[in-house]
Parts: structure tokens; C-alpha cells; sequence
């Protein structure tokens, strides 16, 4: 264990008159009886280095020669994908009402 750890069981040890394996047991049953749901991790460094990794290959991919507007539909049609396959996405919010 680290020893900021250690010192704060030997804390709660003297505070509850426990040894430090009483207080190790103890507080892990306390923290077995705790029902939490668990999330997902979110690693918002890795969504934005996909985001810009995906926006790069998008940009090799258009026509460099395209007006900015057309050129801004494109990529949004990659992002987006086909209407047919909207619905099945699952990182992506589902529109109220469906």
C-alpha cells in the first residue's frame, strides 16, 4: 500500500481503538457493502484525438478543389453517415419520441 494510505488507516485505526489489520478489515467490509453503479470511464483526450485523426483523413479525402460550403457538406456527410445507418448508431443521442 502507499504510505499516505497506510498512514491513513494506522488514523482511522487510533480514531476507532482498532489494530491496523482490524481497521484494514473493517474499513474493506465498509467499502464491500457500498453498491455503486459502475460507469464508464471517459477519456475525453482519446474522443478528441480520434475527432482529429478522423477530421485529417476527411480532409485527404475531399476534394480540395470543392467550395468551403460543399466541402463542409462532405464532411459532415462522413461524420454523420448514411441516413439508412443513423438510427443504429450508438454514440449518438437518440432523437425523443423514438
Amino acid at each position: 500500500m502507499p504510505l499516505n494510505l497506510i498512514a491513513e488507516v494506522e488514523a482511522w485505526a487510533t480514531a476507532n481503538d482498532a489494530s491496523r489489520s482490524e481497521a484494514i478489515r473493517h474499513l474493506v467490509e465498509l467499502g464491500l457493502k457500498v453498491k455503486t453503479e459502475a460507469k464508464p470511464v471517459s477519456r475525453p483526450g482519446r474522443r478528441l484525438r480520434a475527432q482529429e485523426l478522423a477530421t485529417k483523413t476527411i480532409e485527404k479525402i475531399i476534394d480540395p478543389t470543392a467550395p468551403p460550403e460543399e466541402r463542409t457538406q462532405r464532411r459532415r456527410q462522413l461524420t454523420k453517415g448514411p441516413p439508412e445507418f443513423r438510427d443504429d448508431r450508438v454514440d449518438l443521442p437518440k432523437a425523443k419520441g423514438k
